[in-house]
């Protein structure tokens, strides 16, 4: 299986929805960006749950929710919620690299004290309707915290473990830890989900390669720097993805990347959101998305420099023919 990572404002509703439109089929599933328990009354949540309510992801890829956050309570009713509006997994995060978060003991900041995840495990688990994953990292100071949290995730029926082979503290540089990844593998009872720096069908064959027993792979930044990645992948890979003719017909004729940019930036400007929010969205994704396209970098950075929203869509919309 081939799943969309998590990616806090980048891979929201906006664009899952422009995606599957314009290449259905390339993922089995994604991960929505956390929801966090502390920002927000839940007994109040439409805002709050705008982003994976079920009515507002008809036209987009199938999605579990992710929750941030160790309130035990607020986690219980956030989950039950969830599996009333018809999910039946939720993901609970333990991955995210952010400093502000994880000084807070939340995300990565939670892996040096699995005694507070055995803690949150034991009261969550047996009161919440769905089944329960969790994404983490190797630790947030160092790699071996990872060595004290397996045993701890071991001893519950969780449905998967998704593991990204970097430590909070690195955020998305260096180098993934695949040696320590394949020293913890054996260790985990659970289905293991890979995450990280996959952004080419050569970087996916080399994990197949190197993890066998692992056949589900997260894709997050390689599927913002080539959209196009997820079906070279099923489309080079057919010994992992058989596709079937229907597939195969729809993945020979799925929309360019420059029509899939500009179907995202149309969707930003229906956005109910200021001028300049629809702005930074578009630079935002921009970054990401144009190093998918042809031309030099002083022209693509003429978006950067734009002021005026008219002025960044039609700089976007000119380079991305």
């Amino acid at each position: 299986m081939l799943i969309l990572a998590p990616m806090q404002g980048l891979t929201e509703l906006l664009f899952r929805r422009a995606f599957y439109r314009c290449f259905p089929g390339a993922f089995d599933y994604a991960i929505s960006p956390f929801i966090s328990l502390t920002h927000g009354n839940l007994r109040d949540a439409e805002k709050k749950l705008t982003d994976v309510l079920p009515q507002n992801n008809r036209d987009a890829m199938l999605l579990i929710p992710q929750i941030l956050g160790y309130e035990n309570a607020e986690f219980v009713d956030l989950a039950n919620r969830l599996f009333d509006l018809g999910y039946r997994e939720v993901n609970w995060n333990l991955g995210c690299p952010m400093r502000r978060v994880a000084h807070k003991h939340r995300g990565s900041g939670m892996l040096p004290y699995p005694d507070e995840i055995r803690s949150v495990l034991e009261y969550v688990l047996p009161r919440i309707k769905p089944s329960l994953s969790v994404k983490i990292r190797l630790g947030y100071y160092c790699a071996d915290e990872i060595d004290a949290v397996v045993p701890v995730l071991n001893d519950f029926p969780l449905d998967n473990v998704t593991i990204h082979p970097r430590i909070g503290k690195q955020m998305y540089s260096g180098r993934p830890d695949l040696q320590k990844f394949q020293r913890v593998l054996p260790s985990v009872h659970h289905r293991v989900i890979y995450n990280g720096d996959v952004f080419s069908v050569a970087d996916y064959k080399k994990i197949r390669s190197l993890f066998p027993s692992v056949n589900h792979v997260m894709i997050g930044r390689g599927a913002l720097y080539n959209p196009m990645l997820p079906i070279q992948i099923r489309q080079q890979c057919p010994e992992d993805f058989p596709l079937s003719d229907k597939l195969q017909e729809s993945f020979q004729n799925v929309p360019s990347i420059p029509y899939f940019i500009q179907s995202l930036m149309e969707d930003i400007l229906q956005m109910d959101i200021s001028h300049q929010a629809k702005g930074r969205k578009m630079k935002e994704y921009w970054c990401l998305l144009s190093r998918a396209l042809p031309g030099t970098e002083a022209r693509k950075r003429h978006v950067l420099h734009a002021d005026r929203l008219e002025d960044i869509h039609r700089l976007i919309l000119e380079m991305a023919k």
